[in-house]
């Protein structure tokens, strides 16, 4: 069949999106129909699906010891810990279904989802490290998520084979790093983002290859610079003393200051290096990935997000993890050698094959299970043959076809679709769609989707974050007997002694706000998944709004550049856009 582009209306949102002539040959590539949705609703639909930071206490249904999970005990589901959820005691294959023609598949896929066992915590080869979870090879690290490799961290997540870092956000690579986002190979950091290959850093952005700057942006290769002026070592050492960023109130005047001065700078309409006929939002070491978040060393890929775990190639639309997945489709937490998995959560390791399944473990070729491990050639959790099983997937593919499941708002389901959102085993307010699409729990209930609040034990604050003392120098260790109120949130939150031990070595001020809200500070700061199609900013010799003097003169000459791109920054932000080819004339 010959395919060309086509537009289509969103069945969720009911806005146009197109699929092009590249999209219909991955489709068909894997039989698979073109989607109803449009991308940023599929991405939406299947962030509903992950529960990315939370924690809950719960019974284990097993022993009904107290457990922490990423599972809130509202959702009724029979939770345990992964060690028995592992074990010999019990089989997935017990709770078998037969399938039922005279039904909607989705709907029996939720009865099996609800009778089956579920692990509490994503966590894998974790060594002396308490309240982590979503996270492989971690080692005397403390609440920390979505990340790998790591040693003696704390307070982060996406924080990948990295060494003594606290309170980071999507970092590689990096030691003794603090309050950062999006960094690869930096030592000593400081309050710093986008930057990489870089050591001593205080309130910087984009800058490469530099070292001992502070509230600089777009260096290349540069040191002793503030506010990207340049100053002998001498001159350096002894102007960044006067900013007192030993000090509580150093670091708040110091944030104010580079962020005043990061808007006199440029950015580049897409933050990533190394990359190859890509677009995106921190996209970096890519070749062919398009539109797509937080990728690194992809390939090959469009729709994706969260994969940096590298390598991936030949997909679309998934979300979290990779480290070597394949032709997978509408998949979210499936990784570890994953191969031609689709419409599937939670399916590792070197899981092939599969559709419609949910915590799956080393199985292939099945279809709507839950649960299995080394298992083939199962559909709701019952054993077929081969030839048995081949025949009654396609059966059921039609049958979903014929009979779709409708959803509380009139959303049809048929083959080709993701899990509905109101199957969620998560709160959508503890999901990770609320980061990127946020919405009211009053609209959250009245589209059927579950909320559930996370419940804070009891703790007596004996002291305001107001009083703890301005520099790390006078603090006492009886700060670790005390419970502080967050200046933001006003919940109880403390000071810990690897926490304590660090600052002191980095001659940090103790936060003044609980994890939580530094959390959310230290996020706000990254893009959302939309693209938006803009014009450089570039207009010869200055940019658009006047702020922005260009240091040489540009190709295009003293003429308006006009280049047009896709990127992460909406037209109503105020950062200075330029394209790719203005930026590296201005920066190197």
């Amino acid at each position: 069949m010959e395919y060309k582009q086509e537009n289509k209306i969103c069945q969720n949102c009911k806005k146009d999106f197109t699929i092009e002539l590249e999209d219909f040959n991955f489709y068909e590539k894997i039989k698979v129909p073109p989607p109803t949705w449009c991308p940023e609703c599929r991405a939406q639909r299947r962030m509903v699906f992950r529960n990315e930071r939370k924690l809950f206490k719960v019974k284990d249904h097993f022993t009904g010891k107290d457990i922490f999970s990423m599972y809130p005990k509202e959702i009724g589901r029979k939770i345990v810990t992964k060690e028995e959820w592992l074990g010999d005691s019990w089989d997935a294959m017990e709770y078998r279904q037969d399938y039922d023609f005279s039904r909607p598949f989705f709907q029996q896929l939720i009865e099996l989802d609800r009778k089956v066992p579920i692990y509490s915590l994503n966590i894998i080869r974790v060594v002396n490290s308490p309240y982590v979870f979503n996270v492989t090879a971690v080692k005397n690290c403390y609440l920390l998520v979505n990340s790998n490799s790591s040693e003696d961290c704390m307070y982060g997540n996406a924080v990948d084979s990295c060494k003594d870092c606290v309170d980071n956000s999507h970092i590689n690579q990096s030691e003794r790093c603090y309050e950062c986002f999006w960094l690869r190979h930096c030592y000593q950091c400081y309050f710093t983002i986008m930057c990489a290959d870089s050591r001593n850093l205080w309130f910087c952005r984009d800058c490469l290859g530099c070292n001992d700057c502070f509230s600089c942006a777009n260096l290349r290769k540069s040191s002793y610079c503030i506010f990207n002026k340049q100053y002998t070592k001498e001159e350096y050492e002894e102007k960044i003393k006067s900013f007192n960023l030993n000090s509580q109130m150093g670091i708040v005047k110091a944030r104010e200051q580079a962020r005043n001065f990061w808007k006199t700078q440029i950015t580049r309409h897409q933050q990533g290096v190394k990359n190859l006929n890509s677009t995106g939002s921190y996209v970096t070491d890519c070749k062919n990935v398009n539109d797509c978040f937080l990728i690194r060393e992809g390939e090959n890929m469009r729709y994706c997000q969260y994969l940096q775990v590298p390598a991936n190639k030949d997909n679309y639309d998934v979300t979290n993890w990779g480290e070597y997945i394949e032709l997978c489709y509408e998949v979210i937490d499936c990784g570890d050698n994953s191969y031609n998995n689709k419409f599937s959560r939670n399916c590792w390791p070197a899981c092939r094959n599969v559709e419609y399944s949910m915590s799956l473990f080393s199985s292939s070729d099945c279809f709507g299970c839950v649960g299995l491990k080394k298992k083939q050639y199962c559909i709701l959790n019952k054993q077929y043959t081969k030839e048995e099983y081949e025949k009654m997937v396609e059966k059921i593919k039609r049958h979903m076809n014929e009979m779709p499941y409708i959803d509380s708002q009139g959303l049809i389901y048929k083959y080709g679709e993701f899990f509905p959102i109101e199957f969620s085993p998560f709160g959508y307010n503890n999901s990770l769609a609320i980061q990127h699409f946020p919405i009211e729990k009053e609209e959250a209930l009245k589209k059927n989707y579950d909320w559930i609040e996370v419940s804070h034990g009891e703790y007596k604050i004996t002291k305001k974050a107001s009083e703890l003392f301005d520099s790390i120098e006078d603090v006492s260790d009886d700060i670790l007997k005390e419970v502080f109120e967050c200046q933001n949130c006003k919940k109880p939150y403390r000071i810990l002694e690897n926490e304590l031990i660090f600052l002191r070595k980095e001659k940090l001020p103790a936060p003044q706000v609980c994890s939580e809200c530094r959390h959310e500070r230290r996020i706000s700061d990254r893009l959302k998944l939309k693209l938006y199609e803009r014009v450089c900013m570039c207009t010869g010799v200055q940019d658009e709004t006047g702020v922005y003097k260009n240091t040489i003169k540009h190709i295009h000459g003293n003429e308006p550049c006009g280049e047009v791109f896709k990127t992460g920054y909406s037209p109503d932000r105020p950062e200075i856009v330029y394209c790719e080819k203005c930026y590296q004339q201005e920066v190197y």
